[in-house]
């Protein structure tokens, strides 16, 4: 296979897909026609990104492409519709980072919590201004309020029992079960975490379902003064709600995901509330520690060599979670050429549309079970005429 780079990767990966006898091109940082040029030019059979934006264009650039790997948790910044539509197979690696992500989000809560920024800005400029840096209200004993418990948000909840802090979170999938096992109390909504909470960190996938999770409602629910630290997406958080809660309710923010971010490393830039002494931003590096680009980075090198061997994708985000299969196709067949192209031909004269196909062979490799689940009208003609081909054993049809 041929597999484009596109983006920062570690050095031990690059080295373990050539080991394995691939073509590897590393050309970190392309985005835009740069991307869409080089998957021309090097026909690439498999891509992997970290932040790049990969669209239609991309993905139509290299007709040998088969498989686009996200170096990293979301997958957001993937046309995984066109994707799917193409026949071009997506996966991530999630929980790889989870690590670095609580790590930078604990702190963001103690720079807003003791104004470290301010503090360290201050001080370079030549201004002694302790007055005005000790009235933090520390973070022991206070609630740390989680919305999202998926990887990242368990590691939060593990970090804030070190700091002395009570735990409440709210997630679509977490039950009461999982929270006494985790040592938190589990909330019935975001509105209630959010009044609860003396601090909250958001930690979830940006979805159609999650856009603007924390809106007005979200920040009129919250406790005056208090902390709200987002390093999800820019998607779940609404920039305006929030800036006129800073200014009306006091509470303090840090984002590692602000609205407008560039889509390179490095460059000008400006947002609305830079300025506010109560925003803080940093520059998306949730993810970006060497453990953790170590981490994704075998990930990555793991699901491209699987897929390589086995053509089996894992963490695949594009697979249908149910086909519309309505009846499975059992042949029991002797293990001889051409036995299963002769139930596809009846399968499709039948007008049988095939949605997923197994094969399982016996011991002694003399004879096979295939299984097929279809979607279509099965008739007694079409099953009588695949039981009479002369290497099959049996078949049978049931509705799923």
């Amino acid at each position: 296979m041929t597999i484009l780079v596109a983006d920062s990767f570690s050095e031990a990966g690059l080295e373990a897909l050539k080991q394995a006898g691939h073509v590897v091109v590393f050309e970190q940082g392309l985005s835009g026609g740069a991307l869409t040029n080089a998957l021309a030019e090097h026909e690439a059979d498999a891509l992997v990104v970290r932040s790049t934006k990969v669209t239609a264009e991309d993905l139509d650039a290299s007709p040998d492409l088969e498989l686009v790997v996200r170096a990293g948790a979301g997958y957001d910044t993937i046309d995984v519709e066109g994707a799917s539509r193409r026949g071009i197979f997506v996966a991530n690696c999630p929980g790889k980072n989870a690590a670095a992500v609580a790590e930078l989000a604990f702190g963001l809560i103690l720079s807003l919590d003791r104004r470290i920024p301010d503090n360290v800005s201050q001080a370079r400029e030549g201004r002694w201004n302790k007055g005005a840096f000790t009235e933090a209200a520390g973070v022991k004993g206070r609630t740390l309020g989680l919305i999202g418990m998926g990887n990242i948000g368990r590691e939060m909840a593990v970090r804030a029992k070190a700091f002395g802090m009570h735990v409440v979170a709210w997630s679509r999938s977490l039950t009461d079960e999982d929270a006494a096992a985790l040592g938190i109390r589990r909330e019935v909504s975001p509105t209630d975490v959010a009044a609860e909470s003396d601090v909250i960190s958001v930690h979830v996938a940006s979805t159609p379902d999650t856009q603007n999770l924390i809106n007005e409602e979200f920040v009129a629910a919250m406790l005056p003064g208090a902390l709200l630290i987002n390093t999800a997406r820019s998607s779940v958080m609404d920039e305006a709600a929030v800036a006129k809660a800073m200014d009306e309710k006091g509470i303090r923010v840090a984002t590692d995901v602000p609205s407008g971010e560039p889509a390179g490393k490095e460059g000008e830039w400006t947002h609305p509330l830079a300025g506010h002494p109560h925003f803080y931003i940093t520059h998306h590096i949730g993810a970006s520690t060497e453990q953790a680009t170590e981490a994704i980075g075998d990930e990555a090198v793991r699901i491209v060599l699987t897929y390589s061997d086995t053509g089996r994708v894992e963490n695949c985000v594009n697979l249908a979670d149910h086909s519309p299969a309505t009846h499975l196709l059992t042949v029991r067949h002797l293990d001889k050429v051409g036995v299963l192209a002769s139930v596809l031909d009846a399968a499709r004269e039948a007008e049988w549309n095939v949605q997923e196909m197994e094969n399982l062979i016996f011991a002694g490799a003399e004879a096979a079970c295939a299984r097929i689940r279809f979607d279509g009208q099965p008739d007694p003609r079409t099953l009588g005429r695949i039981n009479e081909l002369p290497d099959v054993l049996n078949a049978t049809v049931i509705g799923l």
